[in-house]
């Protein structure tokens, strides 16, 4: 019986260290699958912490790449918008050069217009001074012959009024005619004999006949009664105070001078025109009946026609010279 027990408990014992055994070798498999478990999870979180690791690092890199992309972009917009700057600027620059080129032909045509109108303008400028010239030396016989007349007068005492520009001599009617008549009275015919030969002896002088070209008369009334019947009054005086002339011209001049003087007489009558105005600008009806005797030279039309050629060249000059300027200015 003990050795029974004693074989049991034996075996016993070896399934008790078996079981001790299994229960190692398990317990040290779990501790193997522990540890290794352990391990693998270790190195699982080290992969992961790596591998987010490289996440965050391949973000940061797209953040960097989206960044410089971003910037690209940008620039290539800059680059675009100053293309599209220069591609406006030149085509400004290119509207600026076909502008310059039209300016540079109006101003070509222009300088040919102002070189014609130079030459043109020299041509008139020595017409006019020969035209001048003329102009002066007819002034300076027309003045001669009014101070010739005023000094011959002065030499012989007679009180005259010789205007200083024309050469015209004043008679008031009122030493010729008696009122509202056309007969000279005997105090008339008296002044005109001490005055016409003075006067038409000095314009028949050699020196100044080649320039004459009339003696005329004219005869004046006042602004009184009817314009036809003054007219006529007017010429009446005038026609009488020139057949006096003719009556008495054989005592004073030559044959020769007489049938000069017949060839530049002229006798007008005006009526009430030009009356003499006094101070107040009211009629003078005493001065306004009167007798004018005066002389025209041969070139006196030519005078005045050269005066106005003359100013209307300068007024042209003027007015070219200021298209110039205001064509400069805008150019």
């Amino acid at each position: 019986m003990r050795r029974k027990k004693k074989s049991e408990d034996s075996g016993f014992n070896v399934w008790r260290s078996y079981s001790d055994m299994m229960a190692g070798v398990l317990l040290l498999f779990v501790l193997i699958m522990c540890v290794t478990l352990f391990q693998a999870q270790k190195s699982y979180n080290e992969s992961l912490k790596e591998q987010e690791e490289k996440i965050a690092l391949q973000e940061e890199y797209n953040q960097e790449l989206l960044d410089k992309q971003n910037a690209l972009d940008e620039k290539d917009g800059t680059i675009q918008t100053q293309d599209e700057k220069l591609k406006s600027q030149s085509q400004k620059l290119a509207d600026q050069e076909k502008k310059l080129s039209e300016l540079a032909a109006k101003l070509k045509e222009q300088e040919k217009t102002l070189n014609a109108q130079q030459s043109d303008l020299d041509t008139k400028t020595a017409q006019l001074k020969d035209q001048q010239a003329q102009i002066d030396q007819i002034i300076g016989v027309k003045a001669d012959v009014i101070e010739a007349l005023k000094n011959e007068f002065s030499n012989n005492n007679i009180d005259v009024n010789i205007d200083a520009q024309t050469g015209a001599l004043t008679l008031q009617s009122n030493v010729l005619f008696n009122y509202d008549e056309a007969e000279l009275s005997d105090a008339g015919k008296q002044a005109l004999e001490q005055i016409l030969p003075i006067y038409c002896k000095v314009l028949l002088q050699e020196d100044y006949m080649k320039y004459l070209a009339e003696i005329i008369i004219d005869g004046y009334t006042d602004t009184d009664g009817d314009y036809s019947y003054n007219l006529q009054l007017s010429q009446q005086r005038s026609l009488a105070v020139a057949q006096y002339l003719l009556d008495i011209q054989g005592n004073f001049l030559s044959s020769d001078q007489s049938q000069s003087l017949e060839n530049y007489l002229t006798v007008n009558g005006h009526s009430m025109a030009n009356p003499v105005l006094d101070a107040n600008g009211n009629v003078d009806k005493d001065a306004s009946r009167r007798v004018e005797i005066k002389f025209r030279l041969k070139d006196d039309e030519m005078i005045d026609e050269l005066n106005k050629i003359m100013s209307e060249s300068g007024e042209s000059a003027e007015s070219e010279a200021s298209d110039a300027t205001a064509t400069n200015s805008e150019s």
